[in-house]
């Protein structure tokens, strides 16, 4: 784990330059609130970020008025999303830890989201177990993954399989809209949403 911890502090300085980490771009930026807000519940509702990197979907969640968490290995990660909400001007929460095993209660949140997170851990399953248990009910969890050119990463068909070992539902939204990436995408990415 400390590796990672390491790679990820690496990356923090970086990372926003990839159009769909930073959200920079008005246009990429529109096109992920115009897919992820629609999902969620009505706002004020507790949004938890889980391995939200420098914070770019936490920070754009919380401009809609929702009350976000979110919590990374990486402390420079966090520092980044920590700047991120401030310069915005919006309240959320961050902090390091362990996304796979979040520092949060039980039934404390009505959204878990986790962007290209569950593939990258060593037992997505028990990750997912932890994650379910934070949502009260009617809780919604909101998933994007894909499975890239490289061969890494998850693909829906085994990601919808987890999800529906631990919840009734599970729906796949092809995130195949170049406006998602700031480019044209070759490779499987997708948003998986369960609300129950």
């Amino acid at each position: 784990m400390e590796q990672t911890r390491e790679f990820w502090d690496a990356q923090a300085a970086t990372f926003d330059e990839q159009p769909d980490h930073g959200l920079r771009d008005p246009e990429v930026r529109a096109a992920w609130a115009d897919v992820l807000l629609p999902l969620m519940p009505p706002a004020p509702a507790a949004v938890v970020d889980l391995g939200c990197g420098t914070g770019s979907l936490a920070v754009l969640v919380a401009e809609a008025g929702y009350s976000v968490r979110g919590v990374d290995l990486s402390s420079r990660m966090v520092a980044a999303a920590e700047e991120k909400a401030e310069a915005a001007g919006v309240d959320a929460e961050f902090m390091r830890g362990d996304a796979a095993v979040p520092p949060y209660p039980r039934a404390s949140c009505d959204v878990v989201l986790a962007r290209h997170v569950l593939w990258a851990l060593p037992d997505p399953g028990a990750a997912l177990d932890r994650w379910v248990e934070l949502l009260r009910p009617e809780g919604c969890l909101v998933l994007i993954e894909g499975r890239w050119f490289t061969g890494a990463g998850l693909t829906a068909v085994d990601c919808q399989a987890l999800v529906l070992g631990r919840r009734r539902e599970a729906t796949v939204r092809w995130l195949d809209d170049p406006a998602l990436w700031g480019s044209a995408i070759e490779d499987e990415r997708y948003l998986l949403f369960s609300r129950a």
